[in-house]
């Protein structure tokens, strides 16, 4: 296995709409990814986005809901750097 699923919930913080993020956990398959949401749709709080994102839908609410992503091990996967932005 070279590969994880990493499923993470977002939802976002009004009124400035800052992502409130949780990482749900590390799974070997995307199948066990599908179950924890299955598990995890109901509980308090994730129950009110219980769907799981599809990355190319765009629109207010769009990012709402449980992410999966994957990635491969032993792989850096934020190369960039960054910059942060003061008002």
């Amino acid at each position: 296995m070279n590969t994880v699923f990493i499923v993470q919930h977002v939802h976002l913080l009004l009124p400035q709409e800052d992502e409130d993020v949780k990482l749900i956990g590390a799974y070997r398959s995307l199948q066990s990814a599908h179950a924890a949401i299955k598990r995890m749709a109901s509980a308090p709080g994730f129950r009110d986005h219980p769907n799981v994102v599809d990355s190319t839908y765009i629109g207010v609410g769009a990012g709402e809901g449980f992410h999966i992503s994957e990635y491969r091990l032993d792989e850096d996967n934020w190369t960039s750097g960054y910059v942060t932005q003061t008002n």
